[in-house]
């Protein structure tokens, strides 16, 4: 999970104990000046020689003590939820820290990556103008890469959901895309499956067994790492897969996917290996919210199952959130192979 999340965690508990501390403060001074108004009520009784005023004053010191009695429990409840607050405190301030150590060994993995890919970068460049040195100019020419034709059969769409915190409606984002889907124009065309708590094993299995045509990830995610979750019943903090373990797992499928789809936060990071593997790749440049992941993902494959490109139904998803007035329409990123366009490129295409 993200270390943005515990701080925010982090500041809400210590808010909570600071409110509690105040409310004991507050009790605490009340108590006090209830027993001293009934001390100074029942000296005032003995004191006096007249019964009504002594009965008035015994009457007044028993009402007083009552609220003095009141005040001290109230402390006691308000102590004892400081003390849990503070304990929560303390936790979430051992989760910030090392989901920032998480965060920082990420980016020395970015870091390490960029480093690498730039020394690939210019392998290949280097490469390539040995190769145009070599070849006459009438040799040169540039191809797009050759999509298998549409088979007649339904686009295959592999949804795997991961939120072990309970902090992302993934099942929301699932029912959002179905339904959409459902009302599309050749909503016959498409068939999905969908596992809102996936784990790795569900990856694996949806693409041996499933052999999807694209597959769609939600849940949390960083430049290099995504998040599954454990097959365990209690929240957890998930089971963390390296970009690369990712990629070599689509890359294994007996038929690899067309297109995988990361709706998750920073995760556009990760698309260039990806379509290494796949023709096609969408991530998300930055943190997403929630409400502008789902709207974005259920506007896409509507798209889609109305027969529009891969690029179309990326633009309409973003002209979508920008419509809604949402902030993150600019963070959906569309990333393709060298060889293929997306703009020509149709994932669901009706028999004529």
């Amino acid at each position: 999970m993200q270390a943005s999340h515990h701080r925010r965690e982090l500041e809400r508990k210590n808010r909570a104990r600071a409110d509690a501390d105040k409310k004991v403060a507050e009790y605490r001074k009340k108590e006090a000046d209830k027993r001293t108004a009934a001390s100074k009520a029942r000296a005032a009784a003995a004191k006096s020689k007249n019964a009504s005023t002594v009965n008035s004053k015994l009457s007044e010191a028993g009402r007083l003590e009552k609220q003095a009695s009141d005040a001290a429990g109230n402390v006691a409840a308000w102590s004892a939820k400081a003390a849990r607050f503070g304990r929560e405190a303390a936790g979430a301030e051992a989760r910030l820290a090392q989901a920032e150590a998480s965060e920082r060994l990420a980016a020395e993995r970015a870091r390490q990556r960029e480093a690498k890919d730039a020394e690939r970068r210019a392998t290949a460049e280097s490469r390539k103008v040995n190769s145009r040195l070599a070849a006459t100019e009438d040799q040169v020419a540039t191809v797009l890469r050759v999509l298998r034709a549409p088979k007649p059969e339904k686009l295959r769409v592999l949804m795997l959901g991961a939120a072990s915190a309970g902090d992302l409606r993934v099942g929301r984002e699932q029912a959002r895309i179905r339904s959409s889907v459902e009302r599309s124009l050749h909503r016959d065309h498409v068939e999905l499956d969908a596992y809102p708590a996936a784990t790795a094993d569900h990856l694996l299995d949806g693409l041996t067994r499933f052999r999807p045509h694209v597959v769609h990830f939600s849940g949390h995610s960083d430049t290099d790492l995504i998040f599954f979750e454990k097959d365990i019943d209690p929240a957890h903090a998930g089971a963390v897969v390296t970009a690369r373990a990712f990629a070599s797992a689509i890359k294994a499928a007996p038929e690899p996917p067309l297109l995988v789809l990361l709706n998750a936060c920073r995760s556009a990071a990760q698309l260039p290996d990806l379509v290494e593997v796949v023709p096609f790749a969408i991530g998300m440049a930055d943190e997403i919210d929630d409400t502008d992941a789902i709207t974005y993902a259920a506007r896409f494959y509507a798209s889609v199952a109305d027969g529009q490109s891969i690029e179309v139904a990326h633009e309409m998803s973003r002209a979508k959130l920008h419509l809604d007035g949402l902030p993150g329409h600019e963070l959906p990123t569309l990333e393709c192979a060298a060889d293929v366009d997306a703009a020509a490129a149709f994932l669901v295409k009706p028999p004529q």
